[in-house]
């Protein structure tokens, strides 16, 4: 007999976050890629040293490049916002935990 409980038929996870190591390669992507953007600049930059004004251009667009890119690199997904869902009691209803209510007789000696 076939139980369904014992079931080996996979779970689709539509929302599952990526794992860590899939999130680490990610940034780790992120960052060589801003990085390897310095480069192309200051090499042109070098070719434009005639012009002045866009050798300054392609060197101050790559001063921020290692800025932005250790930003990035370090910025992880946001955490889930789980809702709590928490039952609150209406006014003059027992809760399931609550002693029930009645009435003792005490004896003074």
């Amino acid at each position: 007999m076939n139980n369904p409980k014992e079931d080996d038929t996979p779970v689709l996870i539509t929302e599952a976050a990526p794992s860590f190591e899939e999130q680490h390669a990610a940034r780790k992507r992120k960052y060589i890629t801003m990085m390897m953007l310095r480069f192309p600049c200051i090499i042109l930059a070098l070719i434009f040293s005639g012009t002045w004004w866009l050798a300054l251009g392609f060197l101050l667009l790559s001063i921020p490049l290692p800025w932005a890119a250790v930003l990035i690199a370090n910025d992880r997904p946001p955490k889930k916002a789980e809702r709590v869902s928490r039952y609150r009691r209406r006014q003059g209803e027992l809760s399931a935990h609550a002693v029930e209510r009645s009435e003792h007789t005490v004896i003074e000696g």
